[in-house]
C-alpha cells in the first residue's frame, strides 16, 4: 500500500471510530444520523489540500455509498440569492425512500469549566476561539432552515423535491478532552465514548519529562495513536511547542509513556 493510501486508510479508520457526540435528538432537538461503523478498504482519491472539513466529508460520502438502504442525491449544494451564497447544504440523500437532508460536524472541543454554566457549554475549541454551544447555534439557527428559505425552494425542484418531505438529520461526530487536573471528569449529557483524551498548560508540561511525543499534522488529529512515527524527547518538544505558544495555537500531540501506552493530548497555550 502507498504511504498516502496508507495514512488515508488510518485517518478513515480513526473517523469511524469516532463517536457521535450525542444519541437521539437529546442536544438541541438535533437529531443525529445512525449508520454503523463498519470499516473497509478505502480506495477513492483524495485532494490533501482540502481542510479537515471537507476531508471528512468525503469520508462520510464513501462511508454512505456502500450501504445498500442509502443512495445520495447531491451534495455540497450551494444556495444562492442573487449571486451572494447564503449557504450549503452537506447532503441530500435517501434512506430506505425517504428523504433526509444531512449535515456532516466533526469537531475537537475541550472542557474548560469557567466557560458557561452547563456541561455543554464548558466545550471549546482548542484555541477559544469557538465553541460546541456556537456550532450547535449555527446549526440550528442557520444551517437547517436553509432548507426552507424561498432561494432552496427552486433548487429542490430539480431533484423533485420539496422541503416538507425531508427529514433534517446531523452527523455530528467530536473527540473530546478534559483537563488532566481533572481526568475522572464524568459526563452526563455528552457522550462519554466521546473522550479521546487530556490537555494540559505549560505548567503542567513538567510532569511528562519521562515520555516522547509527536505532533501530527491535523489531518491525521482524527488518526489513532501509533508506535510508527518520529517520537521527539522532552527538551525537542519543549521547544517546539514553545513556538506554538508564541502564535497562540495549541497542537494535538501524542504522548507515548515510559510503559508503551499512547495518549491523545492537547496542549494548550491559555
Amino acid at each position: 500500500m502507498h504511504p498516502k493510501t496508507k495514512d488515508i486508510q488510518k485517518r478513515y479508520e480513526g473517523f469511524l471510530q469516532t463517536h457521535c457526540l450525542w444519541k437521539g435528538n437529546t442536544i438541541y432537538g438535533l437529531h443525529q444520523f445512525e449508520i454503523e461503523s463498519k470499516s473497509t478498504k478505502i480506495d477513492i482519491a483524495f485532494n490533501e489540500k482540502l481542510r479537515l472539513g471537507k476531508y471528512i466529508e468525503r469520508f462520510v460520502s464513501y462511508q454512505l455509498t456502500h450501504k445498500k438502504s442509502i443512495s445520495i442525491i447531491c451534495e455540497n449544494i450551494q444556495i444562492q440569492k442573487e449571486k451572494i451564497t447564503l449557504g450549503e447544504l452537506d447532503c441530500i440523500l435517501l434512506r430506505d425512500e425517504q428523504p433526509i437532508h444531512l449535515e456532516v460536524i466533526y469537531k475537537f472541543y475541550l472542557y474548560d469549566p469557567s466557560v458557561g454554566k452547563t456541561e455543554v457549554e464548558h466545550f471549546i475549541g482548542p484555541n477559544r476561539k469557538d465553541s460546541l454551544v456556537e456550532k450547535l447555534d449555527k446549526l440550528k439557527g442557520k444551517q437547517l432552515p436553509l432548507l426552507y428559505s424561498n432561494e432552496c425552494v427552486s433548487y429542490l425542484k430539480t431533484i423533485n423535491l420539496q422541503a416538507s418531505e425531508i427529514e433534517q438529520q446531523v452527523y455530528f461526530k467530536g473527540q473530546l478532552f478534559i483537563p488532566f487536573s481533572n481526568k475522572n471528569l464524568q459526563l452526563s449529557i455528552l457522550n462519554p465514548n466521546c473522550i479521546a483524551g487530556f490537555y494540559i498548560n505549560k505548567k503542567e508540561l513538567e510532569q511528562f519529562k519521562d515520555c516522547k511525543f509527536f505532533i501530527p499534522i491535523k489531518k491525521d488529529w482524527i488518526t489513532i495513536p501509533h508506535k510508527n512515527v518520529a517520537w521527539l524527547n522532552f527538551n525537542d518538544f519543549s521547544l517546539i511547542v514553545e513556538e506554538y505558544m508564541q502564535r497562540k495555537f495549541s497542537p494535538l500531540c501524542w504522548l507515548k509513556k515510559q510503559n508503551g501506552e499512547l495518549v491523545k493530548v492537547f496542549f494548550v497555550w491559555w
